[in-house]
């Protein structure tokens, strides 16, 4: 990359630098926003890089996670006759569902 010419750390000639780099076809206009929306995006990572952390023990996640499932133990379920009693349509004991796409039954 170039030189750092801005307080940003990031010039003009990175981002068309990088834009070429990703065959993109940026028009002038394009690079100037883009040069200083990742000036702010680089300023803040700095900025969090910049905190003493050293007090705080690693994590993945802000909050502590915990499985809300219930636990996956065998019950008794419907019966066959139950479940297709209730079923809009039936034939040769199973559900009856429409044609897709023209297939042959």
């Amino acid at each position: 990359m170039t030189e750092q010419t801005t307080p940003g750390g990031l010039s003009r000639e990175d981002v068309v630098h990088v834009a070429r780099l990703a065959r993109l076809d940026l028009s002038d206009e394009e690079i100037e926003l883009f040069t200083a929306q990742l000036r702010t995006v680089l300023d803040h990572a700095a900025d969090v890089s910049s905190l003493d952390l050293s007090h705080l023990e690693p994590s993945s996640h802000p909050i502590a996670l915990r499985n809300v499932l219930r636990a996956d133990e065998p019950r008794p379920s419907l019966s066959r006759d139950e479940v297709l009693a209730a079923a809009p349509a039936v034939e040769d004991h199973r559900f009856r569902v429409p044609r897709i796409g023209g297939e042959a039954s």
